[in-house]
């Protein structure tokens, strides 16, 4: 498959999610990440359960589903392990432990069940992530489990040099539909921390810097942080080049978000690029002058004196009533 066919199939699987989701294309605020670990410890190992001991059968029903089950009964209570999800729990009778083991098990249905539906499939994802094609890996950053995304970007990133996932990426970056387009964008943006193993050329990282500009220019929220990671990633990853030049026009977005961004950027490409600093001290002073909003303006003023001074720390980002 071609980097553009690519693009194009997920742009296809977009428009199917958005349908399964209502067809509401407003941003929806994402969850903070969980980190999963399965399995979890065994709880038998706790009370010493012996290999000799699991000598009984029995079965749970989960999610339209019949799960085996086998038992062992202690005087520490009856203990269940259901193998195909290595998964194990115990209770005071037969009864107890076949719902506890149910219950426990819920989140590793639960994840399982949200990759499938990003994928538009139905039941229980039970293969690994890793093994899934160029365009799954892509729907799974849309995934409304941010651990499921996350564990997709680093299959992305472990591929980079596959040379086909660069136009797919920009697309993320300007979707304005999906309602789960910011943690998906924040996910692309922490593959573009290092552009140059998907961008290799000089107009490929160009497309991709005016991509994030884009985002910061017309930012309705800042979900997920993503707006303030633009910022990070232009100031902090690719100063001198890109950075400087992008920022110093955001700090006049449209955007409330995409300017608090591009002062915080500001900083970042002071930082890393000390040649910037008067110039870019000098477009805070004047962007402060004539922002009506006082946090901003603070905000302004504040980084235009921490570069001036050569400080290692900068001035809190401001927070916006409807992020408390």
């Amino acid at each position: 498959m071609t980097p553009e066919i690519l693009a194009t199939e997920l742009e296809k699987a977009t428009e199917e999610s958005i349908k399964r989701l209502g067809g509401n294309t407003v941003a929806r605020r994402p969850s903070h990440r969980q980190f999963f670990h399965w399995p979890p410890h065994p709880i038998s190992y706790s009370f010493h359960v012996l290999a000799t001991d699991w000598t009984g059968h029995e079965t749970f029903i989960a999610h339209n589903e019949i799960f085996r089950v086998r038992v062992a009964q202690t005087p520490h209570g009856i203990f269940g392990r259901c193998e195909e999800i290595w998964h194990e729990d115990r209770g005071d009778s037969f009864e107890e432990m076949l719902q506890n083991l149910a219950k426990s098990s819920e989140p590793l249905f639960h994840r399982q069940l949200q990759t499938n539906q990003t994928l538009g499939r139905e039941g229980r994802f039970t293969g690994h992530i890793r093994d899934l094609p160029a365009i799954d890996l892509l729907q799974l950053l849309y995934c409304e489990n941010r651990d499921v995304a996350n564990e997709a970007k680093v299959q992305i990133e472990t591929h980079a040099s596959s040379d086909i996932f660069l136009p797919a990426l920009l697309t993320i970056l300007r979707d304005r539909r999906h309602p789960h387009r910011r943690s998906a964008q924040w996910c692309v943006l922490d593959l573009f921390e290092d552009l140059v193993s998907f961008a290799a050329t000089e107009t490929e990282q160009h497309a991709a810097t005016l991509a994030i500009k884009d985002l910061i220019w017309d930012a309705e929220d800042d979900y997920a942080r993503t707006i303030y990671k633009a910022g990070v990633v232009l100031g902090g990853h690719m100063p001198d080049v890109f950075g400087a030049p992008i920022l110093l026009e955001c700090i006049h977005a449209p955007s409330r978000f995409g300017r608090r961004s591009a002062i915080h950027g500001l900083f970042h490409v002071v930082e890393w690029a000390p040649r910037w600093r008067e110039e870019v001290v000098g477009a805070l002073l004047a962007e402060a002058a004539k922002e009506k909003i006082p946090q901003l303006k603070e905000f302004a003023l504040g980084m235009a004196r921490d570069i001036a001074e050569g400080e290692i720390e900068h001035v809190p980002e401001p927070v916006f009533a409807e992020e408390l």
